[in-house]
C-alpha cells in the first residue's frame, strides 16, 4: 500500500472539521508571561512614537529642502530638464546604446547599398530592354506613326527620333491646356 504524505499544498478542499480546528487556535502566544507581554507592548508603543517623530522630522526637512531650492531658483521644470539631460547622456554612454547604434548604422549602410544595387540593376535591365529587337521594332513603329501623323496634320516635317517624340509629348503635357474658345456660346448647337 502506498502511504500518502500530507503537505502544505494538498489539492483536497478544507472540510468543516479543518475550519473548526483553525478557529480554535489561540494566536496570543499562551507561553508568554504577562510581564513579557507588557514589555513588548511598551516597545511597540515606543517604536510607533519614534516613527511618528521621524515622519515629522522628514516633513520638516522636505519643507526646508523646497525652500532652499526656491532660493537657488531651481524650479521643478529645470530640475526635470536636468534629470532628463543627465539620463539621456547616461543612456547614450551605455554599452547597450553604443552596440545598438553601431548595429543600426551597419544595417542602414547595408540597406543603402542594397537599394543602390537594385537601382543600378533596374537601370541596366531597362537599357537591355531598350536595346532588344522587340523594343527596336516598337520604336520604329511609333516613329513611323508619328511621322505619318505629322505629315497629315502639319505638312512635311521631320519625323524625329523616339526620344524627340517622347520629350515633345512630355513638354506638351506639362504646358497648360488652352481653354476651348473655338465657338461662341451663341453658335453652339443645342
Amino acid at each position: 500500500m502506498e502511504t500518502r504524505q500530507q503537505g502544505f499544498l494538498d489539492s483536497e478542499p478544507l472540510r468543516e472539521a479543518d475550519e473548526d480546528l483553525v478557529s480554535e487556535v489561540n494566536l496570543n502566544n499562551s507561553i508568554m508571561t504577562e510581564e513579557e507581554r507588557e514589555e513588548i507592548q511598551q516597545e511597540l508603543a515606543k517604536l510607533e512614537e519614534e516613527i511618528s517623530t521621524l515622519r515629522q522630522v522628514l516633513t520638516s526637512k522636505e519643507k526646508q529642502h523646497a525652500e532652499l531650492k526656491q532660493k537657488l531658483g531651481i524650479t521643478p521644470l529645470s530640475e526635470f530638464r536636468n534629470n532628463f539631460s543627465r539620463g539621456w547622456y547616461d543612456m547614450q554612454s551605455s554599452t547597450a546604446y553604443k552596440k545598438t547604434s553601431e548595429t543600426l548604422s551597419t544595417a542602414g549602410q547595408k540597406t543603402s547599398a542594397a537599394f543602390n544595387n537594385f537601382g543600378s540593376t533596374i537601370t541596366r535591365k531597362f537599357g537591355d530592354m531598350r536595346n532588344s529587337p522587340s523594343f527596336k521594332s516598337f520604336e520604329e513603329k511609333v516613329e513611323s506613326t508619328v511621322s505619318n501623323i505629322k505629315t497629315k496634320v502639319g505638312g512635311a516635317g521631320t519625323g524625329g527620333s523616339f526620344d524627340e517624340v517622347l520629350s515633345s509629348a512630355a513638354n506638351a503635357s506639362s504646358q497648360d491646356t488652352p481653354t476651348n474658345n473655338l465657338t461662341d456660346s451663341a453658335e453652339r448647337p443645342c
